[in-house]
């Protein structure tokens, strides 16, 4: 399993080192079986978070033909206020926003890019925290199941998306999890679904963190009301 995990210009950075380093680790334990890298849109370059000027450094240009995963982390940024009638789309002084960030990222070859990955039925791709959000604010999600931070999970469904309030959601070559640290359980979800419950559970050992709640999927008896 090869992971793509996209940077874009005010990327969370830790959307995209908690799946990196569980994965990395997943590649030792597998003695191989996953591999992971940084990409970008535009190739390889330093690509600087929304927090604090912290920088990475995407080592190739996403592939979207590349069989495995390609992963897309969140932005940071101000939360701004949702009632301030502000468009996303234009900057008006809000540029540090985390809508305005996700939106900004759309505004590059990342839209098509993902558009590519996300058709092709050799790819999963999956999603930290607003990751999901770049991917429904480009029309690829539509009536899926995903879920994203709590405070999006709105948004997220205003798109046409079924928002589910859930740690991590697989809808088959889409999975998404919800807030930051969230991308520790799907980084160990990924492994125990692709490689292995026991590449898994050494990892999770490794990093002395158990994953949290139960992975939702659209299948099973539906339940009642309580």
């Amino acid at each position: 399993m090869h992971v793509q995990i996209v940077l874009f210009d005010g990327f969370d950075p830790l959307d995209a080192i908690a799946p990196f380093e569980v994965l990395h680790a997943g590649a030792t334990a597998s003695g191989g079986a996953v591999s992971v890298e940084l990409v970008s849109a535009e190739g390889p370059r330093e690509v600087v978070s929304g927090t604090g000027g912290l920088s990475l450094r995407a080592t190739g240009p996403l592939d979207p033909r590349r069989p495995g995963v390609v992963l897309v982390p969140g932005a940071s940024g101000r939360l701004g206020d949702p009632d301030d009638g502000t468009d996303p789309e234009d900057d008006g002084g809000q540029e540090d926003t985390v809508a305005v960030r996700l939106a900004r990222a759309l505004d590059t070859e990342l839209r098509s890019l993902l558009g590519a990955a996300i058709k092709d039925t050799r790819i999963t791709v999956a999603t930290v925290c607003g990751g999901a959000l770049v991917l429904a604010m480009a029309g690829l999600l539509q009536d899926r199941h995903a879920t994203t931070h709590h405070l999006g999970l709105d948004l997220l469904d205003a798109t046409g998306v079924h928002a589910v309030r859930a740690r991590v959601v697989d809808d088959g070559d889409l999975v998404t999890a919800a807030g930051v640290t969230s991308g520790l359980d799907l980084g160990l979800y990924l492994l125990e679904r692709e490689v292995g419950p026991r590449i898994a559970h050494a990892v999770e050992e490794l990093f002395a963190h158990e994953r949290r709640g139960t992975t939702w999927r659209p299948g099973g008896l539906a339940p009642a009301a309580f």
